[in-house]
């Protein structure tokens, strides 16, 4: 359980009270309660809450020390900024930016709906998951996914833990601290992404180019990971990763890897002792032959041959699920470019107006 506490200097800062919990001090609005741990990452510590002005249980995550690491700082940034913009139901809703007192900052409060789990603990339970259960957990993630496509948006770090699920099975897409808009160009696109085991080949392989395909593939990946109740492609690093992704997909004809701009990568893959591969149907046996089609269009090695998200949708696996009438796309195309290189000064200020966006009544009393 949270204990409230008080500051260390004996003063109470305007508008806020002290929680300690998971071993961090909270230092949140007085709206808020704090309730329990939900979990712990790289980017945060993320508690359950109640704001007592509504009666809603909210997601209170704290970053801490935003500035300290200035990926962690466009991470959350481009969290804020996105989130901002998107509005759709198998997507997170950002809530409340809490404010700080003052500009000089040093940790990020953000109040998201309350989710009950993710995807990741769900594979991971003893839990049986029914071929229906697999079926609307991929139509939803398809839903969110094709939404963020019409707006420009790339996920880029679809994974299990980044699916958040309700008790009634609703799916929504969290963590966009990695996405990008399609339109941006240059530098975003030879960076980190993806956690391994999701990363599309033209990522392991460093093209230069990509496309909403990498979302797919990661799709691909977790649609197995259901399937299956384990990772598919679980790569200990880079090249192992490849193999990996090779030995189950079969050696690749030279039609298959034009799409590989670097010459260098391109002989590594042909270098690979040819193996026929393993068809899918012979590791997931009890799934249904439709979703195995699906899986198989997803799962192409050749992005530009890959399904996209529409086709999915409309693939017979999901038949009389899908309404387009029921998920139009994004009203207006999101262009989103952040320099990279921006100084921790304009970074705060970005951040500061971000969270000015929910609190419109202190727009003119903050100082």
């Amino acid at each position: 359980m949270a204990a409230a506490v008080q500051p260390q200097n004996g003063d109470g800062l305007r508008g806020k009270h002290f929680y300690t919990m998971s071993q961090t001090l909270f230092e949140i609005d007085i709206k808020y309660v704090l309730t329990k741990p939900v979990g712990r990452g790289a980017y945060g510590v993320v508690c359950s809450g109640l704001n007592r002005e509504t009666n809603e249980k909210v997601a209170i995550k704290k970053i801490h020390k935003v500035f300290q690491n200035r990926i962690d700082a466009l991470r959350t940034l481009r969290e804020l900024q996105l989130l901002r913009l998107i509005r759709h139901e198998n997507v997170i809703v950002l809530k409340d930016v809490m404010l700080p007192v003052n500009r000089s900052f040093k940790d990020v409060y953000l109040v998201y709906e309350l989710m009950d789990t993710d995807l990741h603990h769900i594979i991971k339970s003893p839990q049986p998951l029914s071929a229906d259960h697999c079926k609307y957990f991929i139509l939803q993630l398809l839903r969110g996914l094709k939404y963020l496509h019409s707006a420009n948006i790339l996920h880029r770090d679809l994974k299990p833990g980044n699916l958040l699920i309700n008790a009634n099975c609703e799916l929504k897409i969290c963590d966009f601290g990695l996405a990008r808009t399609s339109r941006s160009n240059g530098q975003f696109m030879t960076e980190y992404v993806v956690t391994r085991w999701y990363r599309a080949p033209e990522l392991l392989l460093c093209c230069d180019n990509y496309g909403t395909s990498i979302d797919v593939w990661s799709v691909g990946c977790i649609f197995a990971e259901i399937l299956g109740r384990k990772p598919i492609f679980p790569g200990t690093e880079c090249l192992n990763q490849l193999k990996l992704i090779i030995n189950v997909l079969g050696s690749q004809q030279d039609a298959d890897i034009e799409f590989i701009d670097n010459p260098k990568a391109r002989k590594y893959i042909k270098t690979l002792p040819y193996t026929r591969g393993v068809h899918l149907s012979r590791l997931y046996p009890q799934a249904d032959p439709s979703a195995i089609d699906l899986l198989q269009k997803m799962l192409v090695f050749d992005p530009t041959k890959r399904i996209s998200v529409t086709e999915a949708l409309q693939h017979p696996y999901l038949a009389g699920l899908y309404d387009p009438n029921q998920n139009p796309p994004a009203q207006v195309p999101i262009d989103l470019e952040l320099d990279e290189n921006m100084e921790e000064s304009t970074i705060r200020e970005m951040i500061w107006q971000e969270m000015l966006h929910y609190q419109p009544h202190a727009i003119s009393a903050t100082p």
